[in-house]
């Protein structure tokens, strides 16, 4: 095998915006590439490591021998190893052993840039690159109307290894699930799919929040253009693809970024900044120039090279405060004396600002779980410029009402109603995430009270009344037609249930509540603004009984929503409304094709009988634990 040829990829102006924190496609330059040089073919390598005093890449090629394949340093400070090695093809498994000037340490690392990695348990990065013809053209021209925030966002949350698996064990590979899961999420009607982490992770109960190959799908399910036909496949069917991405924090792993060339390179290196209790994880320092680029051109990456439609950035909240799970005394404040950090809420701004200025059609969305001010503002107006935030409040108050005896919910109405004193605060998302279905939690079927009947006819309304809500929504998988136990990453959903009518009712429900969604924009035009919604009445403690008026652009297309969280049926609730024309009903959560009880008026004429501060009326009957729905 040839030596180390002197080569680089790196113009001098692509040195400047590394050190300045501002070259955000590094996937470009950094890591391993395949290409020719001089009539040979081989493999170009790029990493950075400025404490070391060497850096050898060791393969299958040479047998793991450190020393024989030397990088080259780079004469500008910039900290990068180069070279150019002939003979090295693709599927070439890799690692760099890197010599530090730190105490004379000795580390051995898979590519911080690989694009593809070695099945876990095995460590090592493999050169790889593809040329993967898109076929999805139709969808990335039409893709800024179908995911804008006046859209609808019904998203459909899954673990890829534990939605389906065959033979009893065996997750679906990336290829299967382009066929099932696509046909799947496009017969329910969902209009998002959102991936729990795909980047490569050593670590299955970590559910892949615990990464080491941020630029690599997993090698669990197939290929990196695996990956591509999966997202491509969901694009064909009209549907977008939002990933899961983790820049708050990484794992300690022997060969991830921790410590990489023998210093804190990645991580923050004062402990009370740089470790989190909580994880046992690495945070980012991120006012280290060179890891914000990193940082960044990761999420632009995605973006890029997969047509990645939507970012859900995870654990926002851990990143902007320095006390976050940090007892006194394992923090320091800021330079203003306060718990924000500074260079966090830095680097989300720019992040923001980089990725929508990028791509057109694109959304940013933040799980942050405080009431941290102006997530989904712009960054020019002091906000941190995410398109959308999970609203964790509103999910929180709503399964702790929801799983009360009925009997009491007249005495904790103010939960439902509460949500709306700031739900234009921000651009909400409503979330029933797998955090919603773990660690003793319940699945969200056995979180509802009463007997079978009853659990089946709350979960129905649970559905309608988040459907209905101001925001999109986003509901974890199996969610979607009752999965009686909790989610368990190393097993398959309960898909034999959809056998029983009960469950296959709330499937058809959620089904029919997509539809809903998608056909009636009054639920979607307008679910980022108080226009778009208006009480009929909040406060209806005697019967324990809610109504609301949904709005769009057009007022031909408002819908009234009514909720009544008994199981006592209402017969002649009277309900003022603000037009004289009659209502259809659209929605019934209470229907006989969903194994309700089939109460409620398909239709109902108003006449001029004032209530509710309007001047006509109508008489409704509201089904037991239902939320009906009329235009």
């Amino acid at each position: 095998m040839s030596k180390v040829v002197p080569h680089s990829f790196f113009t001098d102006f692509d040195i400047d915006l590394f050190k300045g924190g501002k070259h955000f496609r590094l996937y470009n330059k950094l890591g391993s590439h395949l290409t020719e040089i001089d009539g040979k073919k081989g493999t170009y390598f790029a990493v950075w490591a400025p404490t070391a005093k060497s850096v050898s890449v060791v393969g299958d090629f040479n047998h793991w021998t450190v020393g024989e394949h030397e990088l080259f340093v780079r004469w500008d400070s910039s900290g990068i190893w180069e070279g150019f090695i002939p003979g090295v093809d693709k599927g070439t498994k890799y690692k760099y052993k890197i010599h530090s000037n730190n105490n004379d340490i000795w580390t051995e690392k898979a590519d911080p840039f690989a694009r593809y990695c070695e099945q876990p348990p095995q460590t090592a990065s493999l050169v790889w690159d593809d040329d993967y013809k898109w076929k999805d053209n139709d969808w990335m021209a039409s893709r800024e109307t179908k995911n804008s925030l006046d859209s609808p966002f019904s998203v459909y949350e899954v673990h890829l290894g534990s939605w389906k698996k065959k033979n009893g064990w065996e997750s679906l590979s990336y290829l299967e699930m382009a066929e099932q899961l696509a046909d799947y999420v496009e017969e329910m009607g969902f209009t998002h799919v959102e991936f729990m982490p795909v980047m490569e992770y050593p670590y299955d109960p970590s559910w892949g929040y615990q990464i080491t190959g941020y630029f690599a799908p997993t090698s669990r399910f197939g290929k990196p253009e695996d990956f591509k036909v999966l997202v491509e496949a969901m694009h064909k069917r009209g549907i977008g693809v939002i990933m899961d991405w983790v820049p708050s924090h990484f794992p300690e792993d022997a060969h991830g970024l921790g410590f990489f060339d023998g210093s804190h390179l990645y991580e923050h290196p004062d402990r009370r900044r740089g470790y989190h209790p909580d994880w046992k994880s690495l945070i980012f320092n991120y006012g280290r120039n060179e890891v914000r680029a990193f940082l960044i051109s990761n999420a632009i990456f995605w973006l890029d090279q997969y047509h990645v439609d939507a970012l859900r950035v995870d654990a926002v909240a851990s990143m902007l405060y320095l006390d976050y799970s940090r007892e006194d005394g394992e923090w320091e404040p800021n330079m203003y004396g306060n718990n924000e950090n500074l260079e966090a809420l830095s680097f989300l701004r720019e992040m923001n600002q980089e990725v929508y200025a990028s791509f057109k059609g694109v959304q940013t969305i933040a799980e942050e779980s405080t009431a941290f001010s102006g997530v989904t503002k712009p960054v020019n107006y002091g906000g941190l410029g995410f398109g959308m935030k999970w609203m964790m409040g509103w999910m929180h108050d709503t399964l702790e009402f929801f799983k009360k005896d009925p009997v009491h919910r007249s005495y904790d109405l103010n939960m439902i109603s509460f949500s709306l004193t700031y739900a234009f605060t921000e651009n909400f998302m409503l979330p029933f995430s797998h955090d919603e279905v773990v660690y003793g939690k319940q699945s969200l079927l056995y979180r509802m009270p009463g007997d079978e009947w009853q659990k089946f006819a709350n979960l129905r309304m649970l559905f309608g009344y988040m459907f209905t809500h101001p925001g999109g929504n986003l509901l974890f998988m199996g969610g979607e037609f009752g999965q009686s136990s909790e989610w368990n990453f190393q097993e398959s959903l309960d898909w034999h249930l959809t056998q029983y009518d009960f469950h296959s009712g709330i499937q058809e429900a959620v089904k029919d509540l997509n539809k809903m969604y998608k056909n009636n924009p009054a639920l979607y035009e307008k679910q980022f603004s108080p226009e778009g919604f208006q009480w009929v009445e909040y406060n209806d403690r005697e019967n324990t009984v809610i109504s609301y008026i949904r709005k769009g652009n057009d007022p031909k297309d408002d819908l009234i929503v009514i909720c009544n969280f008994t199981p006592v049926p209402r017969e002649n609730y009277r309900l003022g409304v603000p037009k004289t024309t009659t209502l259809k009903q659209v929605f019934n959560s209470d229907d006989t094709k969903y194994s309700g009880s089939g109460m409620g008026k398909k239709t109902m004429k108003p006449t001029k009988t004032p209530w509710n501060g309007q001047q006509q009326s109508v008489l409704a009957t509201l089904p037991p634990l239902s939320v009906v729905v009329y235009k």
